[in-house]
């Protein structure tokens, strides 16, 4: 049977064809679920397979996770990554990801997604459904849900004044490294989310930088990447400088637009401890 969606890279069409053929083949899952850029339509040549393996509650201890995907090709690295996943590298340099979770609970869990994950077209998304179990939990994130503006602005105002000032004071005592990993790892995700918000742009919301050249206006690119810079520190003061001047302004704009509220006295002694040397 042909898969409901194909991406541009034959590649990966034929190695989520054989992950539905070895899934069906395979009594212990009940269940196969897609996620990433396949179920948003977005999956080509660089794309990494994702995928959500449902073992029968009764197999879910003995199940060998890593033996079953390679099944699917020769691998050059399997891990359990930081999160519990298991990750892999195939031979033809393709990643992959694969939460292997026992079935019952695991698929009980993904309603509560609802706000966090999209799945336009569940029945691109599922692989395999033993009971129908799994087909009815998806289609409870078929519908996009976007963030709700006024609360989710304040709490990344807030958050950016917040982890500005940790990155102002870290920077202050020499932890240049630091400093650079808050600017780039912690504060940058905060200011891209706030600015997707405000352009209504929220399709990426779990990884803001996705598709940021295609998703945001170029004027606000521009600004992104002026707080962008190396780890040396007079790069970093600049590139700190003018983030928090775009987190003000991007803060001043949810305000005038939400009515969200701003500790002006706060911002403008952030911007002091930043401009020291």
């Amino acid at each position: 049977m042909p898969l409901p969606y194909v991406s541009s890279s034959p590649v990966l069409n034929r190695r989520v064809q054989r992950l539905r053929e070895l899934a069906e083949a395979e009594p212990r899952l009940d269940g196969v679920l897609l996620y990433g850029s396949w179920t948003l339509g977005e999956a080509d040549e660089h794309s990494d397979l994702d995928a959500y393996l449902f073992v029968r509650d009764a197999d879910a201890d003995t199940f060998d996770g890593r033996e079953f995907v390679e099944r699917l090709a020769p691998l050059k690295l399997a891990h359990t990554n930081m999160h519990g996943i298991l990750a892999v590298v195939f031979e033809d340099l393709m990643r992959g990801e694969f939460h292997v979770d026992p079935a019952g609970p695991g698929i009980d869990l993904i309603p509560s997604w609802e706000g966090m994950v999209h799945l336009p077209d569940p029945g691109s998304a599922v692989l395999l459904d033993r009971t129908g179990r799994l087909t009815a939990a998806a289609r409870r994130l078929a519908g996009f849900r976007p963030p709700e503006p006024v609360s989710t602005a304040q709490e990344l105002c807030d958050e950016l004044a917040n982890w500005t000032l940790m990155l102002a004071h870290v920077r202050a005592r020499g932890e240049t490294a630091r400093a650079y990993n808050l600017l780039h790892a912690v504060v940058a995700p905060l200011q891209l989310k706030l600015c997707r918000l405000l352009r209504g742009s929220t399709a990426h919301w779990l990884t803001p930088s996705r598709a940021l050249e295609r998703d945001l206006p170029e004027a606000d690119r521009a600004r992104h990447l002026a707080t962008t810079g190396g780890a040396r520190p007079a790069e970093l003061r600049a590139a700190a400088l003018e983030s928090w001047r775009w987190s003000r302004d991007l803060a001043a704009e949810a305000a005038a637009r939400w009515g969200t509220v701003l500790p002006l006295q706060l911002h403008d002694e952030i911007a002091e401890s930043l401009a020291g040397e």
